[in-house]
């Protein structure tokens, strides 16, 4: 099973965190844990409680006997008050404090639940038993057995008569009342725990972005170069990612160095073969006597070949300039409106010459985009001079600018005889080259490879393709404000 780099950083955040997490909430929100520090915050109170009631009624009972009256008294009037308390979340409305007394006998006499329990004997009950012996006593008692929430702390104090412990004074509190505030705690640290760990998850999803997101780039470089497409070095920032991008970049330099020259100098013999060997075959029958007339055909001929050896080397020239480049040096602001327009300017004595009638529609407002105003140039002038060379005698080439999107489109268009079937997916090769329908010449087939990397280093495109009525339409699409390769 394949597993990206990113899935494993997050399995494994996830895997390491979700341990944690889950071992730190089952212990904080384990009842075993909670429960004894909850027992300890409610019991202490009460001892203080039970202690200062306790005082309360010695001073109301002179003379060594407990007099509960007025204690009962002032239990029957705090119980008869309606009150709201706001606890937090808990509304509380009654008070759920139980008192009794016992005498030193451990008889009650006093049960502030209506008596319930006067005259019972409490002498054997923990919280008694040991306060009477001068001890701390505290018990915790379930009202129902089979119900563990039903437990009851109680907690006593001595009622005494100088040194002499004359009866006990208990309080009562259920630990159904701590309940709500333990649920209430655990559902609080189940919800923070629950957002700290999509907080924790979130950030792990980041951090394994930031740090896979350089070799996802890296990896769209390499296959770019794969696919022998143009392709800038993507911004990998300063970790070792970036070092290892840049020893790509040295290994397609180095690479693409020996194909380049190896393709070039294949490339160039085979093309400067035929125009030499005329050459050669002229200027030996140069040597023999021939009439003046045969004689100038041949010296033509010699100069027309050499003239296409010129045109050759400077447009291969031209070309590996241009596919040399990894940024636009001369960029700058341009009006395309204005390129196009020199161009056609540029061409017009050729297209003259044929009997060409050449339009140009193009905008009044200036197109503007960020480019190379040389380039720019040249590719459009290549594109009329072609559109011009296959164009019929007396027919028409049309220069057109328009906008689509956030590019601007030239289009030129020619009503000659269209592209063959076979040269459709050959036309941007270098040295490929379709006859002249008026001459039955070639061009020296470089111009529409050159025009296609001028539009790949704008980041932009170039199609050529048969026009439905007839001819070919040429589009150099190119980005307005252009972010180039850079």
């Amino acid at each position: 099973m394949n597993v990206s780099i990113r899935a494993r950083i997050i399995l494994t955040h996830l895997l390491i965190v979700g341990i944690g997490f889950f071992y730190l909430v089952k212990k904080i929100t384990d009842v075993s844990e909670i429960k004894p520090r909850y027992m300890q915050s409610i019991e202490e109170p009460m001892v203080d409680t039970a202690r200062l009631l306790a005082a309360l009624l010695e001073s109301q009972s002179p003379g060594g006997k407990i007099d509960i009256a007025q204690f009962r008294e002032s239990f029957q009037r705090a119980r008869s008050r309606p009150f709201l308390a706001k606890i937090y979340s808990k509304e509380k409305t009654d008070i759920d404090l139980h008192v009794y007394v016992t005498d030193a006998k451990g008889i009650v006499i006093f049960d502030s639940k209506g008596g319930q329990a006067e005259g019972l004997d409490y002498s054997r009950q923990n919280d008694v038993w040991l306060t009477l012996r001068g001890k701390y006593g505290a018990r915790s008692t379930r009202a129902d057995p089979n119900d563990p929430t039903s437990a009851v702390l109680f907690v006593a104090a001595p009622v005494m008569s100088g040194d002499q412990v004359v009866g006990v004074l208990t309080v009562s509190k259920p630990q159904k009342s701590m309940a709500t505030f333990m649920q209430e705690t655990r559902r609080k640290i189940f919800v923070m725990g629950a957002i700290a760990a999509a907080a924790v998850v979130i950030a792990g999803a980041l951090l394994s972005i930031w740090i896979t997101r350089p070799i996802e780039r890296l990896t769209q470089y390499a296959r770019a170069v794969r696919d022998v497409r143009r392709a800038p070095l993507p911004k990998l920032g300063t970790s070792e990612i970036a070092t290892l991008g840049r020893a790509f970049e040295e290994m397609r330099d180095a690479l693409d160095g020996r194909k380049y020259i190896e393709s070039y100098v294949q490339t160039l013999t085979h093309e400067i073969k035929s125009p030499v060997a005329a050459i050669r075959g002229a200027a030996e029958l140069l040597h023999e006597e021939m009439p003046a007339g045969q004689r100038e055909k041949f010296l033509e001929n010699i100069q027309a070949e050499t003239v296409r050896i010129q045109e050759i080397v400077d447009r291969l020239l031209l070309l590996s300039a241009v596919e040399a480049k990894k940024s636009l040096e001369d960029r700058k602001p341009v009006d395309v409106v204005e390129i196009v327009r020199r161009a056609v300017a540029s061409v017009a004595a050729q297209a003259s010459a044929k009997e060409i009638q050449l339009l140009a529609e193009l905008p009044a407002a200036p197109v503007v985009i960020s480019a190379d105003e040389f380039l720019i140039e040249k590719g459009i002038l290549n594109l009329l001079q072609n559109a011009i060379a296959f164009a019929p005698a007396g027919g028409t080439v049309s220069a057109s600018l328009a906008s689509a999107g956030d590019s601007c489109v030239v289009r030129i268009t020619d009503n000659g005889p269209g592209i063959p079937e076979f040269a459709q997916t050959k036309i941007f090769e270098r040295f490929f080259s379709l006859p002249r329908p008026d001459t039955g010449k070639k061009s020296s087939g470089l111009g529409l490879a050159f025009i296609r990397e001028v539009a790949l280093l704008h980041r932009g495109s170039v199609e050529v393709k048969n026009a439905v009525a007839g001819g070919v339409v040429a589009e150099l699409i190119l980005p307005r404000g252009a972010e180039v390769v850079t």
